[in-house]
């Protein structure tokens, strides 16, 4: 394939180029893929199959973020690839990056804060480049209407919108409502919930809303529906994948995703989602398909997205420990006894190796997961977590001997912490958020679950995040021999409240506000804890030599704060309080102190750091024998992002 002309083989950490691009706030790295080649033949291509599959849905993503992004994608890779004017201009340069940014982004609005960019090209240059681009001048006239869209800070200014006093359905760029308000969306999802249905399915997850002809209309992905042609491919290497299935139990699974891709019914996708959480026997596995709610100010509708992963074996038995006693850490939550599970099901957790990124996981990925979401069938079948430590190794190896640490942490023994043992905190921290956080707790009898609208995602991640905090403070953890001692805590405590107060600040631009929801999540954690505990100087902020510091100074009246705001949050999830829920994210979770936030971009800046990172995948290549039939599956690392992203265009463009 032309975008992998430069491939590194060799897998030693040491040599291995991590970071592949750097652009605006952005850094492209690289991941490896260790005991890929272990894997049978049947493994590899199975892993193979689902990568095809995991690659095939890239337009749906561009084109659920946005009604015009596939249209400007094709437009600005057009001038890439034939423009012969001067490419070593500002001005060239600077569309260069945009198209970085767009292609990073999956669209023209921001991965994070939801912000369209401003290109640094003028108006009179896009035309320019656009006149000379001989495929575009049968359209040029159309092409040439774009301009507004891309230069009019005020037009489609916010792919989510989360201003309470406006429409936010109006209001936010994203492609899943048309000719809607919030309003008619309420109105017309909110008379398909009842709380009376033991099995209620997730109104709306796949299908964009729209009114033609004065009524509200759904357009369903599926096959024969919205998204057809890549859909029909998807389903096509998905179908591969059943040939290849490593048991009859992965097989079940990978059909009852096709006949939810077929048919569109959300019944067959809890089908499958019940099937998926029972398997664990297999040893690769999948995510696939329209699964996560964050890019909708509803909390309806879901990007699309798909990952492909084996297990780490050695790495999940501390994972495997924590699954087996998930009854003990629900029994001992500091929640609620009537929110509690009385009965814990299906909990099971594992360590992966990710081989292939797709949609709204790439080039921006997770670290953890846990699924489904559906609150009913976490209740009676269970959850799936993983953690994914080839993508936390790589993002250890890329910031060792960047100067961060030593320019924001204070103390040395607070140093010598994250030295030793910032990754084991930050993996076990994932274990948890993602194993047990999010699969804890109950609702109340009469709450539907969607209550909690457009502050669901942050106070989802603030109860996953709390509970992870809580129990990695616990002595029950070294009990398990899951944690040497108690130094684990002290570096996630020092991590979390750095972060929360002072280290995320670097992601925002000066004079905004906070949008996105992990990172209102922890903003509402680390302000509520600072501000509840000042009295007693649990933490402190230090100021020395004119920078400012955050330091813990009683880790274990600091624990018991988390469990407090556990807590609240679950109440407020168990009861669908909204306004309580609202007060606490626009109290702690949204705004940011100018002061300190002028001053960290300041000393972030000198130090000449990306606040952002995603990848680049490796490529699957299969070998064929002369027979044509398939005797091996190779994996290389290609090093150059504009490369793979042209050839993702060139191969996988079917919308």
């Amino acid at each position: 394939m032309a975008y992998c002309r430069k491939m590194e083989k060799n897998m030693d950490k040491t040599d291995f180029k991590w970071q592949a691009d750097r652009f605006d706030d952005i850094k492209v790295l690289r991941y490896q893929v260790p005991g890929f080649e272990k894997l049978t033949l049947r493994q590899k291509k199975l892993a193979y199959y689902l990568s095809e599959a995991a690659l095939c849905g890239r337009d749906i993503l561009f084109d659920q973020n946005f009604k015009y992004n596939l249209r400007i994608r094709k437009v600005l890779e057009a001038v890439y690839k034939e423009y012969k004017g001067d490419r070593s201009v500002p001005e060239f340069a600077a569309f260069e990056k945009y198209l970085k940014k767009v292609w990073f982004a999956n669209g023209i609005h921001h991965h994070y804060s939801n912000e369209k960019f401003q290109p640094e090209f003028s108006e009179n240059y896009f035309r320019e480049l656009v006149g000379a681009v001989p495929s575009l001048q049968h359209e040029k006239e159309d092409v040439l209407g774009l301009i507004p869209v891309l230069f009019d800070k005020e037009l489609y200014a916010l792919r989510v919108s989360q201003e309470q006093e406006g429409d936010m359905v109006v209001a936010s760029a994203n492609n899943y409502y048309e000719g809607v308000t919030q309003c008619e969306v309420e109105q017309f999802y909110g008379s398909m919930l009842s709380p009376d249905d033991r099995e209620p399915v997730s109104v709306g997850l796949n299908s964009k809303l729209v009114k033609e002809d004065g009524k509200l209309k759904e357009k369903v992905w599926k096959v024969g529906g919205m998204y057809s042609p890549a859909i029909e491919k998807i389903v096509y290497w998905l179908e591969k994948a059943v040939e290849a299935a490593e048991n009859d139990r992965q097989k079940a699974v990978i059909e009852a995703l096709v006949d939810y891709y077929r048919s569109g019914d959300l019944k067959e996708f809890d089908r499958y989602n019940i099937l998926w959480v029972a398997d664990t026997e297999s040893f690769v596995d999948f995510l696939n398909g329209f699964i996560e709610t964050y890019g909708d100010p509803m909390g309806y509708k879901a990007s699309w997205e798909a990952t492909v992963n084996f297990k780490n074996e050695e790495a999940t038995r501390r994972t495997e420990i924590i699954s087996a006693n998930a009854q003990w850490f629900e029994d001992h939550s500091p929640i609620d006894v009537q929110y509690r599970k009385k009965k814990v099901k299906g909990v099971s957790a594992k360590v992966i190796t990710m081989v292939q990124l797709g949609g709204d996981c790439y080039p921006a990925t997770p670290i953890g997961i846990n699924l489904p979401n559906s609150d009913w069938i976490r209740k009676e079948y269970g959850s799936k977590s993983v953690t994914i430590q080839n993508i936390t190794s790589a993002y250890a190896h890329a910031s060792e001997g960047d100067g961060f640490m030593e320019e924001f942490i204070l103390r040395e023994e607070d140093k010598e912490l994250l030295k030793t043992y910032g990754v084991l905190a930050d993996d076990l921290h994932t274990d948890l958020h993602e194993c047990l956080g999010h699969g804890s707790g109950q609702l109340a009898p009469g709450i539907k679950g969607d209550e909690l609208k457009n502050y669901a995602s942050p106070l989802e991640e603030a109860r996953a995040d709390l509970f992870a905090l809580y129990f990695i403070g616990d002595a029950k953890m070294m009990e398990l021999g899951i944690v040497p001692n108690m130094e684990v805590m002290k570096a996630s405590y020092n991590k979390t409240m750095f972060n929360g107060l002072i280290g995320q600040l670097t992601r925002i631009e000066y004079g905004k506000d906070i949008v996105q929801a992990h990172m209102r999540d922890r903003q509402l954690i680390a302000a509520w804890c600072y501000e509840k505990g000042k009295a007693d100087n649990v933490v402190e902020i230090v100021k020395k030599d004119g920078k400012s510091y955050v330091v813990v100074n009683d880790y274990e009246r600091l624990r018991g704060l988390f469990g407090e705001l556990l807590k609240e949050i679950q109440r407020i999830k168990s009861e669908g309080d909204f306004e309580a829920g609202k007060n606490l994210i626009e109290t702690y979770g949204v705004k940011v102190n100018r002061v300190i936030h002028k001053e960290v971009l300041e000393r972030y800046a000198a130090l000449d750091l990306a606040p952002y990172s995603g990848f680049i995948n490796p490529v699957l290549v299969p070998v064929f024998d002369r027979q044509g039939e398939m005797t091996d599956v190779k994996i290389e690392y290609p090093e150059n992002y504009m490369e793979q992203m042209l050839g993702y265009s060139e191969n996988y463009s079917f919308l």
